[in-house]
């Protein structure tokens, strides 16, 4: 084989391993973690419920029902902020733009259309999830992922919450499959050439990069970033199809706990690497206006430790389960093409904006600063337990998460039975 031919090998081989080969869900937990930090180091946690919420009051916007719902004087806004000038809108689109990337190279794109009844259900699982991160402060990101990794005490409770609530959404699953006939046949599913798949995830790559461009050339060169990152973790979710709400079904489902363990080790990545930042750039630190930067600990810390972080993960998990994808597991299978989850994002966005509405209507003051809530408590654990001991203990729970799924996977006695 000429040197030439060996080049072009090795080129095909390494494009075979980052487009098309399944990456291991430890591989996906890492990079998700180290992108997790990089997007604090550069602006802000990143999470799936803002995009969806401004989404949502886009779609309320447009029916004329800004104003008739309240929406206009509670946030004193005329309108939505725009979806490209929304931080939490930007990392949506960069999401779902990095998994259709990765869905389009890996030849995994296609509309998948789905029976009647999981249509149905889509309705309701959005319903579920919307409701579900409003009182948990966030989605199985915000609410669970991220504030464990931001330091705060929420994600726990939600954590909680999620085991309670995929074990019910699966009993339900269960319940179905034995009493439910409607509607359970007839999905389809439309493919696209595979050509067509290869040209259209180029686009999708263009169009990022130009869209990063773009923002870099308005002196928005932080929203350049935003996009960039998201569109990594997008990417990252499809091609590893990695969705943390598996890692609380299998366990009970089928035993397999490959994504459970996964999570748990990005979990404490994702802790230390945050640890160590907000200990950084908090106190005496001061930012280039000379304001203190004692700010920075407070991103996604919500005052939702207790039955508001409980019961939102109890009904987040349940609605995860029937969608079939936890907040990011929709958007990374919107970018595949599933049909189910097209449904599922607007009936997440709309309850979630809706939601949002209630909690500022009715003044639940305290789920994002350090005032009593009516949702549960503000606890940023470096306050109680200084960072080495809050590392010691996200690290002690995710120690003791692994070895129950793993010692569950040679016993399987928190299976669940048909």
């Amino acid at each position: 084989m000429s040197a030439d031919s060996l080049m072009l090998q090795k080129a095909k081989g390494l494009y075979k391993k980052l487009c098309q080969d399944n990456w291991s869900a430890n591989t996906v937990g890492i990079i998700v973690a180290l992108l997790s930090i990089l997007m604090l180091a550069w602006s802000r946690p990143w999470g799936a419920v803002g995009a969806v919420r401004n989404w949502g009051e886009h779609i309320l916007y447009l029916l004329g029902l800004w104003d008739t719902l309240g929406f206009a004087d509670v946030y004193e806004l005329e309108a939505p902020r725009q979806l490209l000038s929304h931080t939490g809108s930007v990392i949506g689109i960069g999401f779902v733009g990095g998994a259709f990337i990765s869905a389009c190279l890996g030849g995994d794109f296609a509309f998948r259309i789905p029976p009647k009844l999981e249509m149905v259900k889509a309705i309701f699982a959005g319903i579920f999830m919307g409701a579900g991160a409003t009182l948990a402060g966030g989605c199985n990101v915000g609410g669970f992922y991220n504030a464990i990794g931001n330091l705060s005490a929420h994600g726990f409770a939600m954590m909680a919450g999620l085991i309670i609530g995929a074990i019910l959404g699966l009993k339900y699953v269960y319940w179905e499959m034995e009493h439910v006939t409607w509607g359970v046949g007839g999905g389809k599913t439309i493919e696209l050439p595979g050509g067509l798949k290869t040209l259209l995830g180029l686009a999708g790559l263009v169009a990022i990069v130009w869209g990063a461009y773009q923002y870099s050339g308005n002196d928005a060169t932080t929203m350049a970033g935003i996009l960039l990152i998201s569109g990594g973790l997008g990417y990252a979710f499809q091609r590893g199809r990695w969705c943390m709400i598996q890692g609380f079904r299998e366990p009970h489902m089928t035993g397999d706990c490959e994504l459970a363990k996964s999570v748990a080790l990005s979990i404490a990545i994702l802790a230390i690497g945050i640890a160590i930042i907000k200990s950084r750039y908090t106190g005496s630190f001061l930012d280039l206006d000379g304001e203190s930067m004692e700010w920075y600990k407070l991103h996604y810390v919500r005052g939702t430790f207790g039955w508001g972080g409980l019961v939102g993960g109890i009904l987040f998990g349940f609605g995860a389960i029937q969608a079939g994808g936890c907040g990011t597991g929709t958007l990374w299978r919107v970018g595949e093409g599933q049909i189910k989850l097209w449904i599922v994002t607007p009936f997440f966005g709309l309850t979630s904006a809706l939601g949002s509405l209630i909690v500022n209507k009715y003044t639940l003051e305290g789920i994002i600063d350090e005032e009593p809530s009516k949702l549960g408590s503000y606890v940023y654990m470096p306050d109680y337990l200084g960072y080495g001991g809050t590392i010691i203990l996200i690290l002690a729970v995710m120690a003791l998460w692994y070895i129950i799924v793993d010692w569950n996977e040679d016993t399987n006695k928190f299976t669940l039975e048909m």
